[in-house]
């Protein structure tokens, strides 16, 4: 229970199913900080956030507690945040606290409970394959939609959890914690990343030991067109905020941590066709080679027609057409229609 509306009405969903005293109520001190104050109400997670899910617990009649998670969460997010940044990729810290947090380590206390399920208020929907395997499937309201964060969960996995919300939309979530009465009902969407704690990414950065450094914006030629403050302030696909003067709209193509440069070139020069990703996970089998399939290189991203070559723990993807935005460190993750595949880092 992060303190939002979702995992509330998840909680009362089952409490209603299984029986309040059934039920046990869990969240996860993730990080402490001084600066939640500023907070603008639309993160998850925050220390504020514990308080409102203990208020939901209390209305459903459900036992209630909070694990600190804190030097988990520091460890496998925060620390791997930093370093890709400084690496010149652009991570998903939202995949990684999903992976290795929120499933992975949840998961297991709640076995040592004796929990039999682990329920979430995650966007997505589970069912069970003719052969008796678990697959993983989009949610009915595209909108909310979160399969894509939750790639990496396991056959094992996949046979404990449970989201109730994968077949309602929003406005429906929000009615049904009106009825119940629940205090976040109205409660605002968790839209940022929850540990940057309101201020720019790269403010947040800066102070977790990745300096500005001055570099040099450079064409794809290699001619210097402008100069920047830090590679960590820029992202792949990126237009806006590039402070370059060109006749033609101008894209981040690559980002050379090591040189500090910032690499642009127009639509057509940093469209990709295909790439590789690493350290890849599947839901079920592996997909042959050459399989079709969709893939979505960003959250909010339309899935793209491709093929995949799986090879070990990483894949080469074919696009049928070239896309911006194939950004290293972002996960890439393969559909086939409403069913997840798998997906892994792209590299």
């Amino acid at each position: 229970m992060s303190g939002g509306v979702d995992s509330s009405v998840a909680a009362a969903i089952t409490a209603d199913r299984r029986g309040g005293d059934a039920v046990l109520g869990v969240s996860l001190r993730l990080y402490s900080t001084d600066e939640h104050a500023l907070r603008s109400g639309r993160s998850c997670c925050a220390p504020d956030d514990l308080y409102d899910a203990r208020r939901a617990a209390a209305a459903l009649g459900i036992r209630f507690y909070v694990y600190d998670a804190q030097e988990r969460f520091r460890s496998e997010v925060i620390d791997d945040f930093v370093a890709a940044y400084a690496r010149g990729e652009t991570p998903n810290p939202c995949v990684r606290c999903n992976d290795h947090v929120k499933f992975e380590w949840l998961l297991d206390r709640a076995r040592r409970l004796g929990a039999d399920e682990l329920v979430t208020g995650h966007y997505a929907r589970v069912d069970r394959a003719p052969d008796g395997s678990y697959r993983l499937l989009r949610a009915r309201d595209d909108a909310k939609d979160q399969s894509y964060f939750l790639h990496g969960l396991t056959q094992d996995e996949l046979s404990l959890v449970r989201f109730p919300l994968g077949d309602l939309t929003k406005p429906q979530v929000r009615e049904i914690a009106r009825q119940r009465g629940l205090p976040n009902a109205d409660k605002p969407e968790s839209m940022e990343v929850c540990f940057v704690a309101g201020r720019p990414v790269a403010d947040f950065l800066e102070a977790h030991g990745i300096p500005p450094a001055r570099g040099e914006i450079v064409d794809m030629e290699g001619h210097a067109v402008g100069e920047h403050e830090g590679v960590h302030r820029f992202t792949v696909g990126q237009r806006r905020g590039l402070g370059v003067a060109h006749k033609l709209p101008l894209y981040v193509a690559g980002l050379d941590a090591e040189r500090q440069r910032v690499v642009v070139g127009s639509r057509a020069q940093v469209a990709r066709s295909s790439f590789r990703t690493r350290g890849a996970s599947w839901v079920g089998e592996v997909p042959e080679p050459g399989a079709p399939c969709e893939v979505q290189i960003r959250h909010r991203g339309r899935p793209l027609a491709a093929r995949i070559e799986p090879e070990g723990d990483s894949v080469s993807v074919t696009l049928a057409e070239p896309a911006i935005g194939v950004a290293p460190g972002q996960s890439a993750v393969f559909y086939r229609g409403e069913t997840v595949l798998g997906g892994g880092q792209i590299a």
